[in-house]
């Protein structure tokens, strides 16, 4: 039987491809985390929520983002499938691990709130593609995005932005303007991104 995660005759990328691309895509992602952080913004999604309640109680974004992933993992289960959901809890885990090592090896002094919302976009996009290519995502949101374009065609960039609409809504409520339409555009490059590269019906092997 053909999943719906992947077209037929698909060929599978090999375990070393998978590892190889889900360290690339959390690394770029971490660096993502680094360039909104430094630049006081936020993002859209798990990780958004995430830096919020990060920013507000002083914990740390590795922990926060790896313990609001957890419920998810049901979900990834139940709809995709052990291979999926054991390639997102390893994705989730190695993000967690960069964002936590990263600023002990680089530190950015200063970054302009465009400047630094079009380099989080950008290497959200870039790192959430390969990620998704590779059969994984981040938890969260990217498992009912990637289960609504496999399964309805629905576009997964479509589907995050929609969702990101309501974090930034909420996040009004917290931040400055300024830092919100910031935030809101790094988050609009990435989901852009997404659902004009991450087709199905272009390039999608598991």
């Amino acid at each position: 039987m053909v999943s719906f995660l992947e077209p037929p005759h698909a060929e599978r990328h090999s375990a070393f491809e998978d590892f190889q691309g889900i360290v690339v895509g959390t690394v770029l992602m971490a660096l993502c985390v680094q360039f909104l952080q430094a630049s006081g913004l936020i993002t859209g999604q798990i990780a958004g929520l995430s830096l919020t309640l990060s920013y507000a109680s002083g914990i740390g974004f590795a922990a926060v983002f790896f313990v609001l992933n957890l419920p998810f993992y049901v979900i990834a289960l139940i709809r995709m499938g052990y291979r999926f959901t054991l390639k997102t809890f390893a994705a989730v885990g190695l993000m967690s691990l960069w964002t936590y090592l990263l600023p002990s090896v680089m530190r950015i002094e200063t970054l302009h709130p465009l400047a630094g919302a079009v380099l989080a976009g950008i290497t959200a996009g870039a790192g959430l593609i390969v990620l998704f290519r590779h059969g994984a995502t981040l938890g969260g949101v990217g498992i009912v995005a990637m289960w609504l374009q496999d399964s309805k065609g629905i576009k997964a960039g479509w589907v995050q932005l929609g969702f990101d609409l309501c974090v930034f809504a909420l996040a009004a409520s917290l931040f400055d303007a300024a830092t919100v339409a910031y935030s809101l555009a790094g988050a609009a490059i990435t989901n852009i991104m997404i659902a004009t590269n991450h087709r199905r019906d272009r390039y999608i092997a598991r």
